[in-house]
């Protein structure tokens, strides 16, 4: 038992009581979607754009009411890098279930195609061990030690065998004495029972932190994949700033507060490194929506009563809970992110970014410029010092042109998989394309014509040293320039050899230099209303 004597660091006037959340990081939307909605039979209760991010989603998970204890989070890293699970940081995360459902659970892991193993006993409990869509362990514990008063269950769940609650996580440490002792100290966890490399600290609540020795680990590395923290509950903001002077007394180090709208929160890492949050019952998941509308509303931190920036929400990937309508992911050559309108018009804008960028850099000016297109926006395959481009770089204006011509070929591949997958006609199709991801563009109409018969070339040139001869008639250009762009010495050699291959080319000049200006958007829907549907 932990010693809460006058000398301890531990006031039990401000005693936590167990799990709050636990949050994770994923690459695939739809695919966790799917897996906790929809094969765990989860709610989301909440969706909201990033606090210190506004382009990224996060998505809450829980029970009916979004109960603190039953909340597991994720941010979501769209097609981000995998992290990698190691000493520094939790391993894997449980939920509780009646010990009676898990025949019901290993019969559904095998119907869904879910990887599980077991049942197995841990601490005396059994546990079937499944694996989510990015690999994360996931437990269902077989215990009468949590009941869960609103468990949320799909359809095809009967309530009995619903998951009730968080049951707890796994912390890898190469410190699991001072982990373990901190956790103590601080968050209301007291030590339970120990295996040979597990410690486990139960809360008065019944839910547990298990501690591993994972001395001689290698060290985890943040990405998708990953568990990012796990958050104990407080009952006040008067017990959270209690624990900030407390923390600070110890030199425990920095404990950045915050307030999240649904809690009020500080965060610390225990001494092992993991990242661990103290986070408030209230206000809670009700605050802004009430209990049967919870989950369908987008929340963007700072934005007023008349809703979200549409300059924000192009940027959060799409999806579809459980039996609505969304597109199927395609395996194609290029990653890449689809944005769908409210009111689509059949009409598709391919985006290829500039350098330096991704694809999430031109969707905002292209929601702008075609209100009701489809948006499909591609990722560059070369990288220049990390970061994408759509064909190598070896000089200021001197490219790599087998490159050029091999991403060509593969833009092709990408341009006839997404007309097949995602069903969009190619002959109301546009592509738009800023700088590098315009010169590509232009270098695939000589090297690939016939493909692309619309195309927006913002602040480009012509990056081939040899144009091949190709008949461009029926294919209309719109190249913008900035006017005090000092790559504009390339623009006459560009528009002349459109022009003679026999494109409708029309050329803007705008007030602006390289980048990207307020014009641009007006004088792509002027050019693209001009055109006949």
């Amino acid at each position: 038992m932990t010693d809460i004597s006058a000398g301890s660091a531990f006031d039990s006037a401000h005693a936590t009581s167990g799990l709050h959340h636990i949050t994770l990081i994923t690459r695939k939307v739809q695919a966790n979607v799917d897996f906790y909605a929809g094969f765990l039979g989860l709610r989301l209760v909440k969706r909201t754009a990033g606090f210190e991010d506004a382009a990224q989603l996060h998505l809450l998970y829980g029970d009916r009411i979004g109960t603190p204890g039953s909340l597991v989070t994720f941010l979501v890293w769209e097609d981000g890098g995998p992290g990698r699970v190691g000493e520094g940081q939790p391993s894997e995360i449980a939920f509780a279930i009646a010990p009676g459902s898990i025949g019901f659970w290993l019969q559904r892991a095998l119907r869904y195609l879910v990887p599980v193993s077991g049942p197995a006993p841990e601490f005396g409990e059994p546990v079937l061990r499944l694996k989510d869509p990015d690999g994360v362990i996931v437990k269902l514990v077989g215990t009468t030690d949590i009941a869960g008063s609103e468990p949320a269950y799909a359809a095809d769940i009967p309530p009995e065998d619903a998951i009730r609650a968080l049951r707890g996580a796994t912390i890898l440490t190469s410190r699991p004495v001072d982990t373990a002792a901190f956790l103590e100290r601080h968050t209301g966890f007291r030590s339970a029972e120990r295996t040979e490399t597990i410690e486990r600290l139960r809360s008065d609540a019944g839910d547990v932190i298990d501690v591993r020795d994972a001395t001689g680990f290698w060290t985890s590395a943040p990405g998708t994949g990953t568990i990012d923290h796990i958050a104990v509950r407080a009952p006040d903001r008067a017990a959270v700033k209690a624990l900030r002077d407390r923390l600070g007394a110890e030199d425990a180090g920095p404990t950045p507060a915050h307030d999240r709208t649904y809690f009020f929160s500080l965060y610390v890492r225990e001494p092992g490194g993991s990242l661990i949050e103290v986070a408030t019952d209230g206000p809670g998941m009700t605050i802004d929506e009430d209990e049967p509308t919870l989950g369908t509303r987008l929340f963007v931190p700072g934005q007023g009563e008349d809703g979200p920036d549409e300059d924000i929400t192009v940027l959060l990937p799409q999806f579809g809970l459980p039996g609505e309508e969304r597109f199927a992911a395609r395996d194609l050559p290029f990653i890449h992110r689809l944005h769908q309108p409210a009111e689509p018009d059949g009409t598709t804008l391919f985006l290829l970014h500039g350098s330096g960028a991704n694809e999430l850099s031109l969707l905002p000016l292209a929601r702008k410029a075609a209100p009701h297109a489809l948006l499909v926006a591609l990722r560059g395959r070369s990288l220049e010092e990390g970061a994408p481009r759509f064909y190598r770089r070896l000089g200021a204006a001197t490219f790599d042109q087998a490159d050029i011509a091999s991403e060509a070929e593969a833009l092709v591949a990408f341009v006839e998989g997404a007309a097949a997958g995602y069903g969009i006609d190619l002959a109301r199709a546009t592509f738009l394309g800023y700088s590098n991801g315009a010169n590509m563009i232009a270098a695939t109409l000589f090297l690939q014509p016939g493909l692309i018969r619309r195309a927006v070339l913002l602040r480009s040139m012509m990056p081939l040293e040899t144009i091949p001869p190709a008949d461009l008639s029926g294919t209309d250009v719109l190249i913008v320039s900035g006017a005090d762009d000092s790559f504009n010495a390339y623009r006459p050699a560009q528009v002349e050899a459109l022009s003679q291959a026999g494109a409708e080319t029309t050329v803007v000049t705008l007030a602006a230099g390289h980048e990207l200006s307020p014009e641009d958007a007006g004088t792509i829907t002027g050019w693209l209303g001009a055109l006949p549907r």
